[in-house]
């Protein structure tokens, strides 16, 4: 299934060709250009390097209000400071100067290289660009636009940034070109499963336009229309391919069984080896982020899912005050057992010693489920793909986007979308009349949905910008479990609430300035280097 990694092993030998050190002050290739850019396979081997970049495991959800780590975190609770360097500023940067130098670089190949070989990697090149573009305005908004390979001496090196809007429809421009020019997953097959596809690039223009759509929407500025419209019509496509579906068991979605083209909803993944011998790399996710503590849910994530009803714990007559931990997840939608670990999981009862949470590590009580697998455990080398972009989320960004973009949703489209992923969750559809008879809020049930489909894997802190929401939510106290003190261990002695729920990290050491904190620092050195970047509001 995996033996297509090996392009990507090939395209690392490119990093000691590639090498570069600060952001701006990139060296060219040491290949030298008379001897490559001269066949198809140079330029698969170019383009393979731009797949070091493919989002891997992250504990991004700690910034936000789904999770916390053994320590406070300092983008969460506004604690930080303007840094000397930042290395997801350099590292977007990286990436984008890799991919200016295919853009560039690749008609060379012409005369050896068919047209549509070279059409080819030049839209991954252009896939991989746009992502390095969103990374990095996503975080600093307004950054230089570079779209060619510079020199020491290149003037552009000092010019200022370049507004959020122009760089959107760049990425936009270069998304476009790549759906237009990339193959299909079918025609990828199983061969090339795991290279960039049409319909990859048609999600992650969805992804992109919802973020902006609504971050311009609620922080009033510019053409949220536009944006939206683009994300509608993106993920509309997509969904109209016929390429993709859902996965049946949510759970098996993040285990080897959901891996490989035969998972359809699959769209983009960051692969890891297909056993312990024959591997490109492995990760420790599991025992390095979720056990060891560096991972875990809160209260506030686990009071945000429904009960089977599809009312919330404070709305359904469903819901008992639990007295144990177990009964914490007693009919609620299936989708929290599948996310959260618990009393009987394999994980609790086979391979750690304890079947609660080692409130030592798990500072919350919790301990998230998705990727822990018993029989990676005994040897931490996990090679369990980390799915970048699937399909269950292109069918919320759909609902959303309609929704925001025309005020309201039909049912035809709610079913068409968010009915499909809460039927894995065991839920009752979503409809207008179910919002009417229950008292309940259209926009908030989307954003309720989106929470928890896609919980654990990094979204929250980027959905709490968009909305405008990190203001209310962020200077909250981080919240666990119930203390049950009859199921954890007698010397363990967490802060407690009044009524015994744990307390992670308490209000006053939270804290999120509106005025600074929707936008993150530039780092010092790159003004240093180019006095015509201006710092954001608030970092001076």
């Amino acid at each position: 299934m995996k033996k297509n990694l090996n392009y990507i092993a090939l395209g690392l030998g490119l990093i000691l060709t590639l090498n570069a050190c600060d952001v701006n002050r990139l060296p060219e290739t040491a290949i030298s250009d008379d001897v490559f850019w001269r066949s198809e396979n140079d330029l698969k081997q170019a383009a393979n390097y731009l797949y070091i970049w493919m989002p891997s495991f992250n504990t991004d959800d700690n910034w936000s209000d789904d999770g916390f780590g053994l320590t406070a975190n300092g983008i969460s609770d506004g604690s930080r400071i303007t840094p000397a360097i930042d290395g997801g500023f350099n590292e977007s940067y990286r990436l984008i100067r890799a991919a200016n130098n295919i853009i560039e670089k690749a008609p060379r190949a012409a005369g050896n290289a068919s047209i549509a070989a070279i059409d080819l990697y030049t839209a991954e090149a252009r896939f991989f660009r746009a992502l390095g573009y969103f990374s990095l305005v996503q975080r600093y908004g307004d950054v230089p636009l570079i779209l060619k390979t510079l020199t020491e001496d290149s003037p552009e090196l000092q010019d200022p940034a370049a507004p959020r809007e122009q760089i959107f429809d760049q990425i936009y421009q270069d998304l476009d070109f790549a759906a237009s020019k990339l193959p299909t997953p079918t025609a990828l097959g199983t061969a090339n499963f795991g290279r960039i596809s049409n319909t990859a690039a048609l999600a992650f223009k969805a992804r992109v336009a919802l973020f902006e759509g609504t971050r311009t929407k609620f922080h009033n500025y510019g053409n949220a229309t536009k944006h939206l419209t683009l994300a509608v019509d993106a993920a509309k496509a997509v969904i109209d391919s016929r390429q993709h579906d859902l996965f049946a068991s949510y759970f098996n979605l993040f285990q080897y069984e959901g891996e490989g083209r035969q998972n359809r909803e699959n769209i983009m993944v960051r692969q890891f080896g297909v056993s312990l011998t024959d591997r490109v790399s492995t990760h420790n996710y599991y025992r390095g982020s979720l056990e060891n503590g560096n991972h875990n849910p809160t209260k506030a994530l686990a009071d945000a899912y429904l009960m089977r009803d599809g009312l919330t714990i404070d709305k359904s007559p469903l819901y008992k005050t639990p007295s144990a931990t177990i009964e914490i997840f007693a009919n609620r939608d299936l989708r929290m057992s599948h996310t959260f670990m618990k009393r009987g999981d394999a994980m609790m009862t086979t391979k750690p010693i304890f079947d609660v949470a080692n409130l030592s590590f798990n500072r919350t009580g919790y301990m998230f489920r998705k990727f822990a697998n018993v029989d990676d455990w005994n040897t931490s080398a996990s090679r369990i793909d980390r799915p970048v972009l699937r399909y269950g989320e292109v069918l919320i960004i759909y609902a959303e986007a309609k929704f925001e973009l025309d005020g309201n949703i039909s049912d035809a489209d709610l079913e068409l979308s968010v009915n499909r992923t809460r039927a894995r969750g065991g839920l009752p559809k979503l409809t207008n009349a179910f919002v009417a008879t229950n008292n309940l809020n259209m926009r908030e049930e989307l954003r309720r949905e989106r929470r928890i489909e896609l919980a654990q894997e990094g979204f929250r802190y980027w959905d709490l910008i968009r909305w405008k929401t990190a203001e209310i939510e962020l200077p909250k106290p981080v919240l666990g479990m119930f203390f049950f003190r009859t199921e954890f261990p007698v010397n363990a002695q967490p802060l407690l609430t009044a009524d015994n729920i744990i307390i992670a990290q308490a209000a006053n050491f939270r804290r999120f300035n509106p005025a600074k904190d929707y936008l993150w620092p530039l780092p010092i050195n790159e003004i240093s280097l180019n006095p015509s970047l201006k710092q954001n509001p608030g970092w001076q």
